[in-house]
């Protein structure tokens, strides 16, 4: 079981890689011509329009941060608050799996979770930088 200890790090480092795109891909598209579009939906979901800025940045943003391992906790939490946001305002009316329905988001949130418990690990800016993240 020792083996598997030592393999920890690397785990820590593909949860961080597999979240931090999946949050490139779903803020990209906001960021980078549909933020109209998203303030809008914001609105419409009863929440000010000026919180979709602060969604589409923890999700380009984070998931950026995320990949590069720095501010991981930060960005992280970022994460977390948007997936429960989506699950609360969008998702959780359609059910746990079908089609809208939050068993993807809470998948998210539960890996951004994990990140701010156990932090970027040692394959991280966060450890290079000498950071508290590690």
């Amino acid at each position: 079981m020792r083996y598997l200890e030592r393999l920890q790090p690397l785990a820590l480092l593909v949860l961080r890689f597999v979240l931090g795109a999946i949050m490139i891909a779903h803020g990209y598209g906001k960021v980078f011509g549909g933020m109209q579009r998203f303030v809008h939906m914001v609105s419409g979901l009863g929440i000010p329009g000026w919180m979709a800025y602060l969604a589409a940045a923890a999700e380009f943003g984070g998931g950026i941060l995320l990949v590069l391992g720095l501010i991981t906790r930060i960005a992280a939490a970022a994460v977390l608050i948007d997936m429960l946001v989506a699950i609360a305002k969008v998702h959780f009316k359609n059910g746990l799996v079908g089609q809208g329905g939050y068993e993807f988001p809470l998948a998210v949130a539960g890996i951004a979770l994990s990140l701010i418990f156990f932090g970027a690990g040692p394959i991280a800016l966060d450890h290079i930088r000498g950071g508290r993240g590690t």
